[in-house]
């Protein structure tokens, strides 16, 4: 019988609001598989934000059995709606840039390490190594005549977590704005987006410190921005004192062991964000911030085991 241990769940970013403000309606629910909080003076913002949301999350969402990635993994063949085809097509786009750090087909590794049904096993050696012939974006062939994707290997399945959720998020601001919403703050389980200002102030927030419960590393004031974190302590299950975490090496089939705790990226889209976090985080702090030199006009903040924080404007 295979061990199973606890899986811990944290979120990374925090709104701080000040004093109370009866002017800001603020609404949250489940989407994504995690908490979403819309915090706006405009009362219609929620359910636009929501409504998106969803909308995406029924395209993209590997546990929602009628979205296109499920018909995907289930057929290893699919030809695909204009969206999903644009973010796989990104996908593979980020996954050449990083050098294979940020991939989405590790899909068959969370399935095998029990982060998909929250029942968390430590693999044997040979699991791994059979997981590890299903994985590598180079797998996955793309025909841009019709939008066709399909699997070149049998048994290879994606997981859009690490760049889904930005994507949503950059819909759900594109609706806001067509709405005439001009400031909504959006918190998307530690993704977020500030949409213009706070009553004439930048929206402020913090990003959680990974090592101390209910202390935080960064104060960020952003307005018309996004910013995304990833962390080995947001999703995770521990083991003979060892940590191990839902960010994958896609090389080794392993938790990423590079140094690094935890990745901050601020980008005017969050798609990048969301997709830079990741492959930061799996390249570590030298190979991290080269690569992140790739995508003027995004911040990077790098925090490492010994809490020592690297970054800035990259």
């Amino acid at each position: 019988m295979k061990k199973r241990f606890p899986l811990f769940v944290f979120f990374s970013i925090i709104l701080l609001s000040g004093c109370q403000d009866k002017s800001l309606y603020t609404n949250k629910q489940v989407a994504m598989g995690t908490f979403c909080e819309v915090v706006s003076p405009d009362k219609n913002s929620a359910k636009i934000v929501f409504t998106e949301i969803k909308r995406i999350e029924n395209l993209l969402s590997k546990y929602h059995p009628e979205s296109e990635i499920s018909k995907l993994n289930k057929n290893g063949k699919l030809i695909a709606g204009p969206e999903t085809y644009y973010i796989l097509k990104k996908s593979h786009e980020f996954w050449k840039l990083s050098g294979g750090a940020f991939d989405i087909t590790v899909a068959p590794l969370l399935d095998l390490w029990g982060f998909t049904d929250k029942q968390c096993i430590l693999p044997k050696k040979d699991q791994i190594k059979a997981a590890l012939k299903l994985i590598g974006s180079e797998k996955i062939y793309f025909n841009d005549s019709n939008n066709m994707v399909e699997f070149t290997v049998p048994g290879m399945k994606v997981d859009l977590g690490a760049i889904a959720k930005g994507y949503a998020l950059d819909c759900a601001i594109n609706k806001l704005k067509e709405s005439g919403v001009k400031s909504c703050l959006i918190n998307l389980g530690g993704q977020i987006y500030c949409l213009g200002s706070r009553f004439g102030r930048p929206w402020r927030i913090a990003v959680r410190d990974p090592r101390a419960e209910g202390g935080t590393t960064e104060i960020l004031d952003l307005t018309d921005k996004g910013v995304a974190t990833s962390g080995d302590y947001e999703q995770y299950f521990i083991n003979n004192n060892k940590r191990y975490s839902h960010i994958f090496n896609p090389k080794t089939g392993y938790p990423s062991d590079s140094g690094v705790i935890g990745t901050t990226i601020i980008s005017e889209r969050n798609l990048d964000a969301d997709a830079l976090s990741t492959a930061v985080f799996v390249m570590g702090k030298s190979k991290g911030r080269e690569f992140a030199k790739k995508f003027p006009g995004i911040e990077i903040k790098i925090l490492e085991e010994n809490n020592q924080k690297r970054g800035g404007n990259e």
